[in-house]
């Protein structure tokens, strides 16, 4: 029956900056914004594939989230960190050591760069990569993946 995840839903503090964060930083397709109820939504990728809801809260009844945005290799490899910081974003691995450069889940296999939006909540961008999983590696950098194949 379940054929993906459609839409996720998060709380924001202000959300006229998180409208304008998720437009104009992310690039997201706003969609709907109701002033009544202070909810606004974004198809995320192309239009009816997927949604994300913002919900306006008091600053103490906000609950930081976790999702990702799924992105091509590439893209992790070579774009995500200078896209981040060229918005003011700091990027960080997963191990959240000094090293900005992407991590590989070999469980997966998967590459993925974090960090957060205005309220906090924690955002990935992930690509999956070609070949089996190996989750004897762990959580290792791209070379080290590399290397391992």
């Amino acid at each position: 029956m379940i054929k993906g995840l459609f839409e996720t839903h998060i709380d924001v503090e202000n959300l006229e900056a998180s409208v304008d964060f998720y437009k104009n930083v992310m690039g997201l397709t706003h969609c709907y914004f109701d002033q009544t109820r202070r909810i606004a939504f974004f198809w995320v990728g192309p239009p009816k594939g997927a949604m994300l809801g913002l919900w306006e809260k008091p600053k103490d009844q906000v609950c930081v989230r976790h999702f990702a945005f799924s992105s091509d290799v590439d893209d992790v490899l070579n774009k995500s960190v200078d896209f981040l910081q060229a918005h003011n974003l700091k990027p960080y691995n997963f191990l959240k050591s000094d090293d900005l450069s992407p991590m590989v889940f070999a469980w997966m296999p998967a590459v993925a760069i974090y960090f957060n939006d205005p309220d906090g909540n924690v955002l990935e961008f992930i690509a999956i990569l070609e070949g089996g999983a190996r989750p004897e590696l762990g959580v290792i950098s791209y070379e080290e993946w590399l290397n391992s194949i």
